[in-house]
């Protein structure tokens, strides 16, 4: 079998937990015995390729990667349905021949890949790491900074997320400007709406700009519907997309971690507590709600350690700065993956702040691993993981105090986190993954071998 597995970036230039995923499980059906390949692209605006379609090798793995400067968005359908891609995908596929595809991220290739895929008679399959598949910004964070449950009937929620993406610009059309002073919410959206109609306007940009966005979770729809059989890594998310309309077959799969699962080295004696966070630096990630949160404790008694890339989002990292200025807040930049165990382990408890549902981080499954204690969002996708007060603490999404108080803990009684270590744990690891991921591969396979022979 000849598996192609279709991501959105990887490595070396993005190495987060889809592209992890990924890899993983590259290297999985690789020592199965199985032929990979794992096709990727740059983003628009990223260092051009050597060339529009590069070929490279990761950790023994073949990496083809299709240069995106080469097919830029000229619109907001093509973020996630670009005619362009056709060809490239079509020659890609044309020349590998897979017997399956498996996509577990479609944005730079877009749903154009699932398309293509059908025309050519190969099955796709797909790992959702994501809210891609219906919701404007991927997160279920509305524009207010709200939960959400995904796109209403008028499309005016996905509208106001729009807004919020372009609030401040000034780079774009008066009616987006106008409804933006209104703000990010359905009010805006509502005379966005309403003026794009407007005769002045009609069929031009702003009115193209509208249907692209109302249009999204139908064209999307369609194009999922040619999934055979979908990998999903936690409960929320399956019943996300089932809330939406996805009704193919769903295997609910989580995810694996090869790790060094050695007891914990315990913290001596009167050392301050050490708090972590390990992941991007934006603001979906609450960085900024931990950090004004250690701000309220003690001074003295414990430390942030932070690590995540500096340079990703400039205006987020000056704020992140001014909030730690006074505190013993350390910003330690990023780290090779095989320094994740050596990381935690100078760590008390690894705090997931995040404002939106997340899906079952790596990073949540790589500390439970470690025997480190989590602090996380009160947000399924990240409470199916935790016992609470176990191995863990949910806090109030968004709330500094809930967060604070909950550091407060920890803090009061030196010994908490060491008691928590010893009943934490995580033990699948990437061969159960794997395995699931195949078992997925044989049923598709065979009944695509069942339709075939009852077409002939």
């Amino acid at each position: 079998m000849k598996v192609a597995l279709f991501v959105h970036c990887f490595f070396p230039a993005h190495f987060y937990g889809t592209e992890t995923y990924t890899l993983q499980v590259a290297k999985g059906l690789r020592d199965a015995g199985i032929d990979v390949v794992v096709v990727t692209a740059n983003f628009p605006g990223e260092p051009p390729l050597p060339a529009p379609v590069h070929r490279y090798d990761v950790e023994g793995i073949r990496v083809i990667a299709v240069d995106k400067n080469e097919t830029p968005n000229t619109r907001v359908k093509d973020t996630y349905y670009q005619e362009a891609m056709r060809t490239p995908l079509t020659e890609v596929l044309t020349c590998e021949k897979p017997d399956l595809v498996h996509v577990t991220h479609l944005v730079n290739h877009t749903a154009v890949l699932l398309e293509v895929a059908a025309s050519l008679s190969i099955p796709c399959v797909a790992t959702f790491t994501d809210f891609f598949g219906f919701c404007y910004n991927n997160k279920l964070e509305g524009a207010r900074g709200e939960l959400c449950a995904g796109p209403s009937s008028t499309r005016r929620n996905c509208l106001a997320c729009h807004l919020k993406a372009v609030s401040g610009q000034t780079m774009v059309a008066k009616p987006l400007q106008w409804a933006a002073r209104i703000g990010a919410n359905p009010w805006g959206a509502l005379v966005l709406d309403k003026t794009r109609k407007l005769s002045a306007y009609r069929n031009g940009e702003v009115d193209g700009l509208v249907e692209d966005i109302r249009q999204r979770p139908d064209i999307l729809g369609a194009c999922y519907a040619k999934y055979r059989e979908v990998i999903a890594p936690t409960r929320f998310l399956e019943s996300a997309y089932r809330r939406n309309g996805f009704d193919k077959p769903m295997t609910r799969s989580w995810f694996g971690v090869d790790f060094d699962r050695s007891p914990k080295s315990v913290r001596p004696s009167g050392k301050p507590i050490v708090f972590g966070f390990i992941g991007q630096l934006a603001p979906h990630k609450g960085t900024d709600l931990l950090i004004e949160a250690f701000g309220r404790l003690k001074e003295g008694s414990a430390e942030l350690h932070v690590y995540g890339p500096a340079d990703q989002d400039p205006v987020f990292m000056r704020r992140l700065e001014a909030l730690s200025r006074g505190h013993d807040v350390r910003f330690l930049g990023t780290f090779l993956q095989n320094r994740t165990r050596e990381i935690l382990d100078t760590m008390d408890l690894l705090v997931i702040p995040s404002r939106w549902y997340e899906n079952s981080p790596l990073v949540l499954l790589n500390a439970l691993a470690s025997h480190t204690p989590v602090l996380v969002s009160n947000v399924d996708g990240l409470t199916e993981f935790i016992e609470e007060g176990i191995d863990g603490l949910a806090f109030e999404r968004g709330n500094v105090s809930s967060i604070a108080a909950c550091l407060r803990r920890f803090v009061d009684d030196p010994q908490l986190s060491t008691r928590m270590s010893a009943q934490t744990s995580y033990e699948r690891d990437t061969r159960a993954m794997v395995d699931d991921v195949i078992a997925v591969y044989s049923r598709v396979v065979q009944s695509t071998r069942g339709l075939n022979s009852l077409a002939a």
